[in-house]
């Protein structure tokens, strides 16, 4: 592997992420997508256990993560498509752009729009199932960012993984599910903290869990991440 300076590699990064968020803004195919899918799910939680708002309140964190992460499996299946169609990733890998910056900006994109997403659906949430948010919206947010980082580094070395086999679509949760268990354990935990209260002090563990799994995600995804598209 070549060695890059760090300036270097975050000018990289800088510009294939304004790439990537150039493309989504002009086409938003992936965003709107997204958020009928994430809004759909929600729903059918609601209609599924029906007008006990009890029930509805004390889950509501479980809810807002297993919308997150089923619409992160569209979200990340075509983080890697327009690459792999018009051949730009050989493109880039000719350019000579690093991977690990491939890498961040991918991983950085994604999160960007899983973010996007959960801020879209909080409002929501509050509406459907009648939550308020105890501990504020500043802690609401921190969840929300750790939670969606911790799903896009993983997914989206998995994803590039995944991008080259016929059953991508399949392939993709196959590989990403049962990886990031502790994660959105950790991220539905600390929702419901955040929106019921916190009175025994355990949002910090929740989050040196879900911040511990960030660094070692995103580590390995940094270090592996070129042997991944070469192969």
């Amino acid at each position: 592997m070549r060695k890059v300076r760090p300036i270097s590699l975050l000018k990289t990064v800088g510009v294939l992420l304004a790439k990537d968020l150039l493309i989504e803004w002009r086409t938003r195919a992936r965003l709107n997508a997204l958020i009928f899918f994430a809004l759909a799910t929600l729903l059918l939680f609601s209609f599924a256990v029906g007008p006990d708002t009890k029930v509805l309140a004390r889950n509501a964190g479980g809810y807002l993560w297993l919308a997150l992460l089923f619409s992160s499996v569209l979200a990340l299946g075509e983080s890697f498509r327009v690459e792999q169609e018009n051949l730009t990733l050989d493109g880039l890998r000719l350019a000579p752009a690093d991977a690990r910056a491939i890498f961040l900006s991918k991983a950085l994109g994604n999160a960007l729009l899983l973010m996007l997403l959960g801020a879209l659906l909080i409002p929501v949430m509050v509406a459907l199932y009648g939550v308020n948010v105890a501990m504020g919206l500043g802690s609401f947010a921190a969840t929300v960012t750790l939670g969606c980082m911790a799903i896009s580094a993983p997914g989206t070395v998995y994803s590039a993984i995944a991008s080259n086999a016929r059953a991508r679509d399949v392939l993709l949760p196959l590989l990403l599910f049962p990886l990031i268990i502790p994660a959105l354990l950790a991220a539905a935990k600390a929702t419901s903290l955040v929106l019921q209260g916190d009175p025994m002090n355990q949002l910090g563990s929740w989050y040196g869990l879900l911040i511990g799994f960030n660094l070692i995600y995103w580590g390995l995804g940094f270090l592996l991440f070129p042997r991944v598209i070469e192969d």
